[in-house]
């Protein structure tokens, strides 16, 4: 019988073939649109009912929502179309061509996150045809390797609506309920130059940051000693001082100074706090020195995200794939769709540290597991009669 879409490797070479960075630079930023309506000729050849959203304010970038059933409750399983930036000259195989070595196919995106697509319309097909008493919601958004601009705009849509969301980030199919947020962080210095033999001749914006910075330090570590979730490799917020720029001359008093630094708060922790808190630490170190200073937001940052462990859907994916929740430090768009009032959980294959890496590939291995995790969860969201894990602890 001929099959109505490609076969899995099909749809992830065609979607491999389609590049979609994107990058807060003009230079390396791409439109998502060829992704995008790829999928949506897959999902319609389905009965999805399909519609692809322009993100506003972001020309060329698109959201699309893939419905299958109708009315309230479902499950959503969420991707996002880009890729990050790639060093083509350090890979061993054309980024945008899938390629097959061994156990492992090769391509920009393949774990992260293209590969999922393909395997959660495999899954999908196994529904096809049958009456959903909830419907099944396939979501790709765009821009999330840079602003997630695509599920915040989601968000300020109010949709999609359902009772559960999985995101299926590269996890090696092992639920993740909670991960840690990320602010990333510009702070400006600024004074007056003048000849570095008279001190009093200028402001120096460099000596205010060097102050500023023994005083992110000490609030990093107040932090640290105030915050703590086991659940995490790393137990602690972090703060990185990533990158700092000065002045232009020994003999000059430098007249402006700019760091970049990022903080990972745990759950729990409000973004807009920890900002307001390093920005009245820093305040007055400026107004001491008559320098002027900037703390702003390099990009809006990502909550803290965390899934109750008793909720239903990370009892369920647990009782599914064998492995007991757990949490990870890097950022997803898992906050965002849980705004919408999903219980939402981070699930996909392939492993993070092949992510955004020179060769990057997803095992073979990791193929059919996931189409039948995928398949179980979607028979008992959609179709079951009800939403609730099995006393056994065997899920249908």
């Amino acid at each position: 019988m001929q099959r109505l879409i490609p076969s899995v490797q099909d749809m992830l070479e065609q979607l491999i073939a389609s590049p979609s960075v994107s990058s807060a630079s003009s230079h390396w930023d791409q439109s998502n649109a060829p992704v995008v309506h790829l999928l949506a000729d897959w999902l319609q050849r389905l009965d999805f009912k399909v519609e692809t959203l322009p993100v506003p304010g972001v020309p060329g970038k698109f959201n699309l929502i893939a419905t299958l059933g109708e009315g309230p409750g479902g499950l959503v399983l969420s991707g996002h179309t880009d890729t990050v930036p790639y060093d083509q000259h350090r890979w061993q195989s054309d980024p945008f061509k899938l390629t097959a070595r061994g156990d492992r196919w090769y391509g920009l995106g393949t774990c992260d996150m293209k590969g999922f697509f393909p395997l959660a319309i495999e899954a999908a097909l196994s529904v096809r045809g049958q009456r959903l008493r909830e419907p099944l919601i396939i979501l790709a958004t765009a821009d999330e390797e840079s602003a997630m601009s695509g599920a915040r705009a989601l968000v300020e849509a109010g949709r999609p609506k359902a009772r559960y969301a999985v995101i299926g980030e590269p996890t090696e199919l092992r639920p993740i309920r909670m991960h840690k947020g990320i602010m990333m962080e510009r702070l400006v210095m600024q004074g007056r130059s003048g000849h570095s033999s008279d001190p009093a001749l200028g402001r120096n914006a460099l000596e205010g940051m060097h102050a500023a910075l023994g005083s992110l330090l000490e609030y990093r570590q107040q932090l640290q000693d105030r915050h703590r979730n086991d659940a995490f490799r790393v137990a602690v917020p972090t703060l990185n001082l990533g990158h700092v720029h000065g002045g232009d001359n020994p003999n000059r008093i430098c007249a402006d100074c700019e760091l970049h630094f990022d903080l990972r708060p745990l759950p729990g922790m409000n973004l807009d706090d920890l900002r307001d808190a390093m920005r009245d630490r820093i305040m007055p170190i400026a107004r001491e020195r008559e320098l002027g200073c900037t703390l702003e937001p390099l990009f809006a940052g990502v909550p803290a995200f965390e899934q109750g462990a008793e909720s239903t859907l990370v009892r369920l994916c647990e009782q599914m794939t064998g492995h007991q929740a757990e949490a990870v430090a890097f950022a997803t768009e898992a906050p965002f769709l849980q705004q919408l009032g999903m219980e939402t959980l981070v699930m996909g294959p392939g492993s993070i540290d092949q992510a955004h890496q020179p060769d990057e590939f997803i095992a073979l291995s990791q193929l059919q597991p996931t189409i039948d995790v995928l398949t179980r969860l979607i028979a008992h969201c959609c179709l079951a009669q009800t939403s609730t894990p099995t006393p056994t602890g065997e899920a249908p």
